[in-house]
């Protein structure tokens, strides 16, 4: 296998908004291959997009008539949606020079599902933490939960309330495919240990690809927005105008620590993709073509010479993986351009199907869009000439680490 390369800008900072902890500690992401999920029926709907009935409360005094429609529209969003809002605690426990038990606390957010108390949040938030997890509610009582799902190439995780309360008011599932830039958005969570903060703002960007040093992965499709998120605030629901969940905070860009007004939050619509496996599964099943990948670039392709100037450089190739088996061949030499060691001599793919391609990261979002087992075609760069590869998709255990 190639010597990894890690491609990160230096004047690029990405601050993962991670829960804060006693002693600062954070960490970074971590893969598993597969979390215990509990006994579950067959089947695992995904959450009705009609939130539950909340519970009986006073009604609410009246606004005043000098309110705009704007404000009226942030309150009675708030009011209805941020009972579905709880508060994670996490427990990690470490140990000092005399291997004497120290308890580390850290917060984040997350919405409730259903009314069997199914919690949406980050997994970065629970990571450290699977089996001492506690929820406060908006009534302020307390609850033991448990981590039912996970899923860390989206960030993604799902916990239970252990004896829920009856009459949970649960968030609505809206869509993400069909957001523009500009629309408003509204934030609520726990930024900091203030419980049920609510923020607003606007959709900045679509589709933003992050690769995070800390991550170790790239966060892939998200929204942008300039509400303000901050640590504290990761898990809990992006929402659009009307209450309905379109996004779960995850991660910000920042200098200090602190919101600059560039927050991302993972799409409902991956949500909705990835809930039934966690509920049912406790993890993720993804497809994998068993390589390791290089980006093409034009310099690059200009310097050795090749006859495309983009698509993905097959540097190694997973022993018995589904590349091997389909034939992929690897780079058999190296070369140093600029502050990078290539492979050179293998393949590059340039396409999937019809779909064309302009590097190792739009391959990886293709091949992650089918199921193990699938069967595509690839379009091949070999020997100076383009033929066609079948290729029968495997697990994401047998990839290898892309660049």
């Amino acid at each position: 296998m190639s010597t990894k390369v890690k491609t990160f800008k230096p004047t690029e900072v990405l601050v993962i908004a991670l829960l804060a902890a006693v002693g600062g500690a954070a960490g970074s992401y971590f893969a598993v291959n597969r979390v215990a999920a509990p006994p579950a029926p067959a089947t695992a709907p995904v959450p009705s997009s009609t939130p539950a009935p909340a519970p009986e409360a006073p009604a609410p005094a009246p606004l005043p008539a000098s309110l705009g429609s704007e404000e009226k529209d942030n309150i009675a969003v708030y009011e209805r949606v941020s009972p579905a809002v709880v508060n994670i605690t996490t427990t990690v426990i470490n140990y000092d020079y005399f291997s004497r038990p120290i308890p580390e606390q850290g917060t984040g957010s997350g919405s409730i599902l259903d009314p069997q108390g199914h919690v949406l949040t980050n997994y970065h938030v629970v990571r450290s933490a699977k089996s001492q997890l506690e929820v406060t509610l908006a009534s302020g009582k307390h609850y033991k939960a448990r981590l039912v799902g996970a899923d860390p190439d989206n960030d993604l995780a799902v916990i239970q309330i252990q004896n829920p309360p009856a009459n949970l008011t649960t968030i609505a599932l809206g869509e993400s495919s069909s957001l523009k830039v500009g629309r408003k958005v509204l934030a609520i969570g726990n930024p900091f240990g203030l419980d049920r903060t609510l923020t607003t703002g606007v959709i900045s960007a679509l589709g933003r690809d992050l690769q995070s040093e800390r991550a170790g992965r790239t966060l892939r499709g998200l929204i942008q927005t300039d509400a303000a998120i901050n640590p504290g605030n990761s898990g809990g629901p992006l929402l659009d105008g009307t209450g309905r969940l379109i996004g779960v905070n995850t991660a910000i860009f920042s200098t200090s620590g602190s919101s600059a007004g560039i927050g991302f939050a993972v799409p409902v619509d991956t949500v909705r993709q990835v809930l039934p496996e966690l509920l049912i599964r406790g993890g993720v099943r993804r497809a994998s073509l068993g390589v390791q990948l290089f980006s093409l670039t034009p310099p690059v392709a200009e310097a050795l010479n090749l006859p495309v100037n983009q698509g993905a450089l097959v540097a190694g190739v997973a022993p018995g993986g589904p590349a091997a088996r389909a034939g992929l061949q690897a780079g058999n030499q190296e070369a140093v351009i600029g502050n990078y060691r290539l492979p050179i001599g293998g393949d590059i793919i340039v396409a999937v199907g019809d779909t064309r391609i302009s590097d190792a990261q739009e391959l990886i979002a293709l091949i992650q869009k089918h199921k193990p087992g699938e069967r595509l075609n690839l379009s091949v760069i070999r020997g100076g000439r383009q033929i066609q590869v079948p290729v029968t998709l495997g697990e994401a255990s047998e990839q290898l680490e892309e660049e």
